[in-house]
C-alpha cells in the first residue's frame, strides 16, 4: 500500500510503498478513504507535541473514515464492507491514517453516519470525542443548562455548540466578529470575544454566570471561563495547559475538569468509550443535529504538507481533509 512517511520532524513527507498490515485479535483492517487533519497533527509533525510523541519514521494522521476490509479474531461488531470512522492512530507508535489502509483496534471505531460523506465523517472523530468528553462526560450537560462555549466556531467549538444544543441546553459561544454568522447558524447566541467577560456575564445572565463553560481556546479564554461560570457551576477545558489563577473558581465553589482526548490511544485504557461516543455522534448526525464544517480545499497524500501549512498559518475555514482513496 501507499503511505506518507515522516522521516524527521518538520520535513516533507516521503510517499512510499509499505507492507499491507494484517489484523490481529480485536482488530480490523480498514481501507482509508479520507483522513482528517487537526492542529495536533501539525504539532506532531513539527515535533512540538511532547504529550503526543510518535517515534520516527512514522505514518501520521489521527482521524479517518473508510471501509472495513478484514476482521480479526474476536471482532463481532464489524464485518467486511462496513463504512466506519474513528480516531485510530498517528500517536504513541500506532500507525496513522495518511495511508491507504490501517489496522486499528475495533473498539475505537463506529459505523459512519449514513447521511455524511466520507470526507465529512473523517473530519469528526477527534473533535467529537473532545467535545463530548467535556460536555457530557465531565459536565453532564442536560436540558435547561445555560452553556458557554469559548471558541464556538473552531474545530472542537463548533461541534461542542451542536452537542450542547442537541442535549437541550441554551448555548452561548464566543468568537470573532467574522464568525458571528457561523456561530448563530449553529444555534448559539454570539458573544464577541473582544467584549469583557464581566460585561457579557452581566448582560446575558444578570451577573449570575453560566451553568457550564467549555473552553476550547485556552490561555486568556480559560481565565475568562473562571470568571464567567456561576456559583457551584462547572468549567471544562481541552487546552488547560497554562498557569491559571484558581481563586475566581474557588470563591464560587465551582468545579474544573480537564480533557485529554489522546489518553485511550496512548494508554490502551478506555478505548471502547471512544467508539461509544462516535456511535452516539452517528445518531446525532443522522438526526440532523451534528454537521461538521469543512474547508472546501482538496488535498491528497502528495499535498499533505500544503494542508499542514494552511493550518499552521491559520488559513482555514473549517476542517481540512486529505483524500486517500
Amino acid at each position: 500500500m501507499q503511505a506518507a512517511i515522516l522521516d524527521q520532524h518538520a520535513a516533507a513527507f516521503r510517499i512510499a510503498t509499505v507492507s499491507l498490515p494484517q489484523p490481529g485479535p480485536g482488530e480490523v483492517r480498514v481501507r482509508i478513504v479520507a483522513s482528517g487533519v487537526n492542529p495536533l497533527d501539525t504539532k506532531i509533525h513539527a515535533g512540538q507535541a511532547a504529550h503526543a510523541k510518535h517515534p520516527l519514521p512514522a505514518i501520521l494522521g489521527l482521524d479517518m473514515a473508510g471501509v472495513v476490509e478484514e476482521v480479526g479474531e474476536g471482532v463481532t461488531g464489524f464485518r467486511r464492507g462496513d463504512e466506519v470512522y474513528g480516531m485510530v492512530g498517528g500517536v504513541g507508535g500506532h500507525q496513522g491514517t495518511l495511508a491507504e489502509q490501517a489496522v486499528v483496534d475495533a473498539d475505537l471505531l463506529a459505523i459512519k453516519p449514513a447521511n455524511l460523506s466520507m470526507r465529512e465523517a473523517a473530519a469528526l472523530p477527534l473533535i467529537v470525542i473532545t467535545a463530548w468528553e467535556g460536555l457530557v462526560d465531565r459536565m453532564a450537560v442536560t436540558a435547561g443548562d445555560i452553556v458557554l462555549v469559548q471558541g464556538g466556531a473552531g474545530g472542537v467549538g463548533h461541534i461542542a455548540v451542536q452537542i450542547a444544543a442537541a442535549r437541550g441546553a441554551k448555548v452561548y459561544a464566543t468568537g470573532s466578529s467574522l464568525q458571528r454568522a457561523t456561530i448563530e447558524l449553529l444555534g448559539a447566541t454570539f458573544i464577541d470575544r473582544a467584549e469583557p467577560v464581566e460585561a457579557y456575564v452581566a448582560r446575558l445572565t444578570g451577573g449570575e454566570g453560566f451553568d457550564k463553560v467549555y473552553d476550547t481556546a485556552g490561555g486568556p479564554a480559560l481565565d475568562a471561563s473562571f470568571l464567567a461560570v456561576r456559583q457551584f457551576g462547572h468549567v471544562a477545558s481541552c487546552l488547560g495547559w497554562g498557569t491559571h489563577a484558581l481563586a475566581p473558581l474557588s470563591f464560587k465553589g465551582a468545579s474544573y475538569s480537564g480533557v485529554f482526548t489522546l489518553a485511550p490511544l496512548l494508554s490502551g485504557r478506555g478505548r471502547r468509550h471512544h467508539g461509544a461516543i462516535l456511535a452516539a455522534a452517528t445518531g446525532l448526525a443522522e438526526a440532523g443535529k451534528l454537521v461538521p464544517i469543512l474547508d472546501p480545499r482538496r488535498f491528497t497524500l502528495d499535498t499533505v504538507c500544503e494542508a499542514y501549512r494552511a493550518i499552521s498559518a491559520g488559513d482555514v475555514r473549517g476542517k481540512l481533509v486529505v483524500d486517500i482513496a
